[in-house]
């Protein structure tokens, strides 16, 4: 029996971290611009901010067996991945210069697998609530190809002041 065995690299910039000076919007809009670098785990795992407006961010994600998990399909961790980050950046488009936010809870729903050949994956995510200290949010993964809901989930997120 021959094994191939397969090889992925790939490379990254230093993160890019907000300093507080822009706001949630201007910082997503300034890195999906290439003026800000992408966190380094977008390039880990294949996915890219596309779209960001306030309340509103979107992200596509490409599948491929090196996402798949012992039983050969795209791992759950992926699908949490791919919400949890349009989640936060959803909020993060409704947040003022000089404040952050990081996740306190994460819900997902996983509604079927995904596989290699799934193709692109696009998690759509909204602003439910954002207050002074805490925000809601909501998404939806679907396969661009077929139209089909992958995962669905929430997250709550709690909001402070970026030190300086």
């Amino acid at each position: 029996m021959t094994t191939t065995i397969n090889s992925r690299t790939h490379s990254w910039l230093p993160p890019t971290p907000p300093t507080g000076e822009l706001s949630g919007l201007e910082f997503l809009r300034a890195l999906m611009d290439g003026e800000i670098a992408p966190p380094p785990i977008a390039g880990t795992l294949g996915f890219t901010l596309v779209h960001v407006e306030p309340g509103k961010a979107v992200f596509e994600g490409e599948t491929g067996e090196h996402l798949y998990n012992p039983l050969g399909s795209i791992h759950g961790g992926y699908y949490a991945t791919l919400l949890d980050s349009a989640l936060g950046c959803a909020v993060m488009t409704r947040l003022t210069a000089g404040f952050g936010y990081t996740t306190t809870q994460l819900g997902v729903h996983m509604t079927r697998p995904a596989f290699a050949h799934t193709g692109t994956l696009r998690c759509e995510a909204n602003t439910v609530h954002v207050g002074r200290t805490t925000a809601t949010a909501e998404a939806r993964l679907v396969g661009v190809n077929d139209g089909k809901l992958y995962a669905h989930g929430t997250t709550a997120c709690a909001i402070f002041p970026i030190a300086p």
